[in-house]
């Protein structure tokens, strides 16, 4: 079996746990609109897995509506602030320190969900990392399971930061499995702006 990462494991978790110590800038108190527009047109179905989950509200928001979620992240303390949330709010959402780099960990001792949401995680990571993570994806995503990522839209392609739908559908490719069924153009909020955005949904054939 995988060993599971820590977040000791990546030094980034450092950076994430001094940036939950106060309120980081893309933290706004509530889901970004557009998983919310998603729940609305009756594209999300449980379980779901919440990718890069920071405080929760992503996650507290699928539970509150009734689906059956876990949310992963790398840093302890947005992990143990989501689970405090969802304890002072009885809600009943899960959270596990786990670096989605090692989805497939969570394949072998038997997660599986039919949708994965991705409010702003994918967009800042490595060429590799990306790589690493769909081919992780493929094992917690079964035929049919949906994955849904919202990110900045990239203003130069040869950067690595951000996302483009090129990319996704490069990344996504038909001949592994997978299909893009919705991609559009929106705004990633944070507490004092916003940025052009992109939010798009690969389905697992």
């Amino acid at each position: 079996m995988t060993t599971a990462r820590t977040p000791s494991d990546r030094p980034v978790a450092h950076v994430y746990d001094a940036a939950y110590a106060g309120v980081p800038n893309w933290d706004i108190g509530r889901p970004q609109r557009a998983f919310v527009d998603l729940v609305e047109a009756g594209l999300v179905r449980g379980p779901v897995l919440d990718v890069g989950c920071g405080t929760g509200e992503l996650s507290l928001f699928l539970a509150r509506q009734g689906y059956e979620v876990l949310g992963i992240d790398l840093s302890r303390l947005a992990v143990q602030q989501a689970t405090e949330k969802a304890r002072w709010r009885r809600i009943p959402a899960f959270f596990l320190v786990w670096d989605a780099l090692n989805l497939d960990g969570l394949g072998e001792i038997g997660f599986s969900f039919r949708t994965v949401v991705d409010s702003a995680m994918f967009h800042v990571l490595g060429d590799r990392e990306r790589d690493r993570f769909v081919d992780g994806l493929a094992a917690v995503v079964p035929s049919g399971g949906l994955y849904c990522v919202l990110g900045d839209a990239r203003s130069d392609d040869r950067q690595v930061y951000g996302i483009s739908v090129d990319e996704l559908r490069t990344r996504f490719r038909a001949a592994d499995g997978w299909e893009t069924v919705f991609a559009v153009r929106t705004v990633f909020e944070r507490r004092w702006s916003s940025n052009p955005a992109y939010f798009v949904g690969v389905r697992r054939r």
